[in-house]
């Protein structure tokens, strides 16, 4: 693609107005003809930055795979994907990951992508199976390469780097320096683009205060740190709670409900269409407080977090940087809280900014203000969010300022709307039909 029509593509279609330094650098380094290998943060435009040169790269569709993106995590290779969908409407790509049906994913792959996301493991699936391809395949993109070999993907890597033998561009991103490379990813004379230094940045705009709870538990220290941080407000905040293990995530998550607080729990054990709902409640704001476990502190398409709270302290200097990232991205400001018990210590690698001091008096509303409705119908039975938007709003008589973000997903779709509004759309829409078929309408109460 020309580098014109990549620009107003990337305006019109994903609103960004102008590219920040390191994204322009990686479109200029592009035309260099050499490997890449990316150094940046979380938050800091990564994907887009990796997307630009790759369709600038791009040839026009030939029927065969040009690029192929390898993410870690199934919520990266989602990010990444809709992004490059997006960003480059003129090609097709097509998302592989675990998680959801495989029949869904062999139909993608009759009419041939230029351009596949996938996970490791699942595109060498289908590889094996011969469903896909590989050897035509010119670029290829490591995305997150460090986590990728630190959660043993090396061996399938390897065997899928035999596949593609006519990879001629190679781009690695990682937020952290490796000290060696594996033998067999053979990048050719590779130039290196480093704004990992821009953590240093994104600290500058964080506020990290230690809490102090009287209780080694913490629990009833997490509530009143939550009830003080959105005194005042209307809604609660944007925030993530971080633990250390799914069981205590679960506790923690169980007891905030209880206390009627808006929550939505997130970890490695649920199944990928309860994840993806998690994070749908949690961006459109009808659940604006999310715990979750480190799977949440890299590779999710998270939006305007304001604080990130510590329940445990990170097990890792990495780790803490990761979680931390969740906030304060792209030149916003936000606020890291630590709970620290009566017999706790803080990390050696952990610098606060201060002490903030629970008021038990200062109470606020967590409760949701937004619902969620599921529908039962997605993608792949031709529902768009301009269909959503205008059934709710015309046959349901719902004022447009009334809904909020809409997910479409593979099967399904989720809807947020003023809670007020759910009565009346869920008795209207009994009787009418989406597409020439009626669509279930329920609330997400769990």
């Amino acid at each position: 693609m020309k580098e014109k029509e990549i620009l107003e593509g990337v305006k019109e279609r994903l609103g960004i107005e102008s590219l920040n330094k390191m994204q322009q650098e990686m479109l200029s380094k592009s035309s260099e003809g050499r490997d890449i290998i990316l150094l940046s943060p979380t938050g800091s435009g990564k994907t887009l930055a990796f997307t630009l040169p790759v369709l600038k790269m791009m040839k026009p569709s030939t029927g065969r795979i040009q690029c192929v993106v390898i993410a870690p995590s199934r919520e990266l290779v989602i990010q990444i994907a809709g992004v490059m969908r997006e960003a480059g409407k003129v090609f097709r790509t097509v998302a592989l990951y675990g998680g959801h049906k495989v029949e869904d994913e062999v139909n993608s792959l009759k009419v041939t992508p230029d351009i596949i996301v996938a996970t490791p493991g699942r595109l060498l699936d289908h590889s094996v199976r011969h469903n896909l391809e590989l050897l035509p395949v010119r670029i290829m993109v490591l995305d997150e390469f460090d986590k990728t070999l630190e959660l043993g993907f090396e061996e399938e890597m390897e065997k899928l780097i035999k596949r593609m033998k006519n990879v001629s561009r190679v781009i690695l991103t990682s937020a952290t320096k490796s000290e060696a490379l594996p033998d067999f990813l053979k990048l050719d004379n590779p130039v290196t683009i480093d704004y990992s230094a821009n953590v240093e940045n994104v600290r500058g705009r964080m506020n990290i205060r230690k809490v102090i709870t009287s209780d080694n538990d913490k629990l009833e220290g997490l509530l009143t740190l939550l009830h003080n941080i959105n005194f005042g407000s209307e809604t609660p905040e944007k925030s993530m709670i971080f633990v250390n293990h799914r069981e205590s995530a679960e506790r923690i998550y169980e007891f905030l409900r209880k206390k009627k607080v808006a929550v939505v729990l997130y970890h490695g054990a649920l199944e990928q269409k309860d994840r993806e709902t998690a994070i749908a409640l949690f961006n459109n704001g009808s659940r604006p407080i999310i715990v979750a476990t480190d799977l949440a502190a890299r590779g999710l398409d998270i939006e305007k977090v304001k604080s990130v709270i510590h329940y445990h302290q990170a097990l890792t200097p990495e780790s803490f940087i990761h979680r931390n990232g969740r906030t304060a991205r792209i030149d916003e400001e936000g606020d890291v809280y630590i709970l620290v018990g009566p017999d706790e210590e803080l990390k050696e690698y952990i610098n606060i900014d201060g002490e903030f001091l629970l008021e038990k008096e200062k109470e606020a509303d967590l409760s949701q203000k937004f619902m969620t409705l599921y529908v039962s119908g997605g993608k792949r039975e031709k529902i768009s969010r301009g269909d959503l938007l205008g059934f709710i709003v015309k046959e349901c008589d719902v004022p447009a300022g009334d809904v909020g973000k809409i997910n479409i997903f593979d099967h399904y779709s989720l809807v947020a709307v003023k809670e007020k509004d759910v009565p009346q759309i869920l008795n209207i829409a009994e009787d009418k039909k989406i597409k020439g078929e009626k669509r279930r309408f329920r609330p997400l109460t769990k």
